[in-house]
């Protein structure tokens, strides 16, 4: 099981609504590549592994993934909440809102809902570990988006927190909690 703080890794204060911005961030909640498919990538494909280390390893990926999507979410929550509806009709948030208002629900830029038909899990431990190698290769396309954020805006309060790609939850403040060798489903 996991142990949940009631913080985010990497704190997010956004004060100025950007429905804008939003539309482009929200690939990296249910996209082809958002955390949501990579959380469950490696949820799903640890059933299947035959050694106690690789499951711990996925696990705890799959567990940073998870906070990940927190804190995107609360980075999409953030840019629309108290947003008035005539700032969103002028953006490309607008067909987002129609269907869901201001709530952070999986989907990419596209508009397409997040179904878990991009995660590959086929019960061998060879082709999983390989789809995860490809879904990873995606991964700069994540820093892509973020780079571009980035120049469109010039207030900080913008700016994305980093995201940091497969560290350990606690490594940098030395309480790293990681799946023992034995751990076993």
């Amino acid at each position: 099981m996991w142990i949940y703080q009631k913080k985010l890794q990497y704190p997010v204060h956004i004060k100025n609504p950007n429905p804008a911005l939003a539309s482009m961030i929200i690939s990296q909640v249910g996209g082809p590549d958002g955390e949501l498919s990579a959380s469950m990538r490696y949820l799903h494909q640890r059933y299947s592994m035959p050694d106690g280390d690789v499951v711990g390893m996925l696990t705890d990926i799959g567990s940073e993934e998870l906070g990940h999507l927190e804190m995107v979410s609360a980075i999409i929550h953030q840019l629309t909440r108290n947003i008035r509806e005539d700032k969103i009709m002028d953006t490309p948030f607008a067909p987002y809102f129609v269907d869901h208002t201001t709530g952070v629900y999986p989907v990419s830029a596209s508009g397409v809902p997040n179904d878990l038909k991009y995660v590959g899990v086929k019960g061998d431990p060879i082709a999983d570990l390989n789809e995860d190698l490809a879904a990873e290769g995606a991964i700069p396309s994540g820093r892509i988006i973020r780079k571009r954020n980035r120049k469109k805006t010039t207030k900080r309060e913008y700016r994305l927190p980093p995201i940091s790609t497969r560290e350990p939850i606690g490594k940098k403040r030395g309480r790293c909690k990681t799946a023992s060798s034995s751990f076993r489903l």
